[in-house]
């Protein structure tokens, strides 16, 4: 099955996989406090403004996953004291879906101190739910929060485990899981 970009939160770790048909030739980098999306040096070059972003951006005590440039405003809001619920709402929100041939939804998930928050915009819906088990959201096919057996033990079993999900077309993925006050990080490229 197709499920296009998909990520997973729970209170305590998290994992967001790049799947695309369109554009294979990604991968995930590591830049200071962030996981970025970028084209492979054998990439064809597109002006899509959809292709390159950061996936996962650290904030205090806590982390922000998604398939857009919705990551950035969602990780400013907690960085400015908003909760995870209406910093992830009000991001969603006002960037709505993404406006390419699909309709692509927005997808994202914080984990924020002891809780977890995911959500979506769809064309039709904006869905924020607060999780309290690891939870499943992607772009097509899932796109309603469902819960999901996922226990990683380290952030590369995390990446390693929604790389080789069954859904169909892995480009790249990462994976989070609580460390202490923070998380450990890890990317999966595949073949890179």
């Amino acid at each position: 099955m197709y499920v296009g970009r998909f990520l997973i939160v729970g209170p305590d770790c998290g994992a967001y996989r790049v799947s695309s048909r369109s554009f294979p030739n990604r991968r995930i980098i590591e830049r200071d406090d962030r996981l970025t999306v970028g084209p492979t040096a054998d990439a064809e070059e597109t002006d899509n403004p959809y292709v390159s972003y950061n996936c996962v951006r650290s904030v205090e005590g806590g982390a922000v996953l998604g398939n857009g440039s919705h990551v950035d405003p969602v990780a400013e809001k907690i960085e400015l004291g908003y909760p995870a619920r209406d910093a992830l709402a009000t991001s969603l929100l006002a960037l709505d879906y993404e406006k390419d041939e699909y309709d692509t939804p927005r997808i994202a998930g914080v984990l924020d101190g002891e809780e977890a928050v995911i959500g979506i915009v769809r064309k039709d819906a904006l869905l924020v739910e607060r999780v309290t088990e690891p939870t499943l959201v992607a772009t097509y096919e899932k796109d309603s929060p469902e819960g999901i057996d996922f226990a990683p033990e380290s952030a590369a079993a995390a990446a390693e485990t929604v790389y080789d999900h069954e859904f169909e077309h892995a480009v790249c993925a990462a994976g989070i899981v609580r460390a202490g006050d923070g998380f450990e990080r890890a990317i999966e490229n595949g073949q890179d």
